[in-house]
């Protein structure tokens, strides 16, 4: 005798549906394999060619802490604090918080929906219904509620009276749970999961790009700083000067123009140091700013005077390879083109009927007592099947549009790489040609100086006049600038480089991740 509880055919159907749900439609993501260069080119990795201690790129690991290279402690201790204070960063952290939990949301259409209700409804039927009235008519051909029993289909049946208005108290459960037959859903969580690694890839490169920053600013000020040294050294020379041509034109030796041309050079210098200054104060403003501080409160720590940091003399680089495995914007767009290729999933798989299985149990009673009377009971159980038919080309087209977005993806991914490479190769032959630039420079600073030396000589012996020393103090002056200048490049240019190629994440990535894996397992 076959079973009429309804549980007992149910577990063919559940057994289907799990079979089923197997299915996953939509192509499967495989990591893209760029076409890298086996090396850097030649003029990348050459040293400064007159550089007396050149600093020269190896094709050794990239070290994670790259800014330890420059043995600066304060700048050390500038970009931890930047990384832990930054307000970039914390927003690009939240959004990493923000990504989890719309991951979390995705994911939850895996399991089933359980919800409990109860309730309770006072209504009244109206009396001028269809059904109100056949109701009134056959209570009064049987006599109403205490007649006996009218017979229906031969077989007598009580009618019973019908309150009106009357009470409904009832509590009970629902249930609904659609099965995954094409992989709709576990391509979205496949998405929301590359999303979610595309923010924290995101987060990233705004630290690459912070550090880089910090760096870049503290060098700055460094250079302002050594800039403001050199002008008020060429201040004091220039006003020894202007004190011997005035002794020199008061006996005679001299002339008011020499005097005022002296003058004048001096002036001219005293005018270069307040841009000197206001930059300084720039510099320490900025790194304020990246420090999340307000300004002025790093002044006491930065104004006074320190050398700009000097680059060390090997630069590992690594091999144009590495860079897919550590530059944050390139596995930002591979994150970014997984989460396209997954939606390509989801909307092949929205042309597909829907299996969703429902539940609804519970008690009913006009009575609150009466919630307890296994006699309330009330229950509902079957699957519903949604069957697409006709959406006048949107669910073709969204497949379409989804296969386009993970092509624009795929050639973004490219992109990133090729942009990548010629960022490192531009910064590597920037790197390298102003090492050559800053040895020039030191050797005509060095000219320069014994110019000026021999052409004072040659003026207080009356050999030769003034504009041969004035010319002397301008050359000296604008070169010793630019050997600043210079000297500041080259170690920028080594950030720009430690930029390019995407470290200085890893280290806090490993020990963020080691945090959670001791936090679970503690639970």
């Amino acid at each position: 005798m076959e079973s009429s509880d309804p549980m007992r055919r149910r577990p063919p159907l559940l057994l289907l549906a799990l079979l089923l749900s197997g299915c996953t439609l939509g192509p499967d993501f495989t990591s893209p394999k760029p076409d890298m260069p086996a090396g850097w080119t030649q003029d990348a990795l050459q040293p400064g060619a007159k550089a007396d201690h050149p600093s020269n790129a190896t094709t050794a690991p990239v070290v994670a802490l790259w800014w330890s290279s420059f043995n600066d402690p304060t700048l050390t201790s500038l970009v931890a604090r930047a990384s832990g204070a930054n307000l970039d960063l914390k927003q690009a952290t939240l959004r990493i918080a923000e990504a989890r939990e719309e991951r979390d949301i995705t994911g939850a259409a895996q399991f089933p929906t359980l919800n409990a209700s109860g309730g309770y409804t006072r209504q009244r039927i109206s009396e001028r219904t269809a059904f109100t009235s056949l109701i009134s008519n056959i209570g009064a051909t049987h006599g109403g509620p205490s007649s006996t029993p009218a017979p229906i289909g031969g077989v007598p049946m009580a009618i019973p009276s019908l309150p009106n208005p009357f009470d409904q108290y009832q509590w009970g459960f629902d249930a609904s749970w659609e099965i995954d037959l094409w992989g709709r859903v576990r391509r979205s969580v496949e998405a929301a999961d590359a999303t979610t690694l595309a923010s924290v890839e995101d987060r990233n490169d705004i630290l690459v790009s912070l550090q880089g920053d910090v760096a870049r600013a503290y060098i700055d000020l460094r250079a302002a700083q050594l800039r403001r040294s050199v002008l008020e050294d060429d201040l004091k020379s220039q006003r020894e000067i202007l004190d011997l041509t005035r002794d020199r034109a008061r006996f005679g030796m001299g002339n008011d123009v020499d005097v005022a041309n002296a003058a004048a050079q001096v002036t001219s210098t005293e005018a270069l140091l307040p841009q000197a200054s206001a930059q300084i104060s720039q510099d320490i403003n900025q790194l304020s700013l990246l420090l999340a501080l307000p300004p002025g409160a790093l002044n006491d720590e930065l104004d006074s005077a320190k050398p700009v940091p000097p680059v060390p003399p090997e630069v590992p680089v690594g091999l144009p390879s590495d860079l897919a495995r550590r530059r944050p914007d390139i596995r930002r767009a591979e994150a970014q083109l997984h989460a396209a290729t997954a939606e390509i999933g989801v909307a092949v798989a929205d042309l597909f009927p829907r299996l969703t299985l429902n539940a609804d149990a519970g008690i009913q009673a006009s009575r609150f007592a009466d919630l307890s009377s296994w006699a309330g009971r009330f229950f509902s159980l079957g699957p519903s099947l949604e069957i697409p038919i006709f959406s006048g080309g949107a669910r073709q087209a969204n497949v379409r549009l989804q296969d386009t977005k993970a092509q624009e993806a795929a050639i973004a991914y490219a992109g990133t790489v090729l942009s990548a490479l010629h960022e490192v190769e531009n910064t590597l032959v920037a790197y390298s040609n102003e090492q050559t630039r800053r040895a020039s420079l030191e050797a005509t600073v060095a000219q320069n100086r014994t110019a000026l030396t021999l052409s004072q000589q040659r003026y207080q012996s009356g050999v030769a006049g003034f504009l041969e020393v004035l010319y002397a103090q301008r050359t000296l002056q604008q070169s010793e600038l630019s050997l600043t200048d210079s000297t500041a490049t080259v170690s920028t240019d080594l950030v720009a480089l430690y930029k390019a190629l995407g470290g200085g994440w890893q280290k806090e990535t490993a020990a963020s991740d080691a945090t959670k894996t001791g936090a679970g397992a503690t639970d």
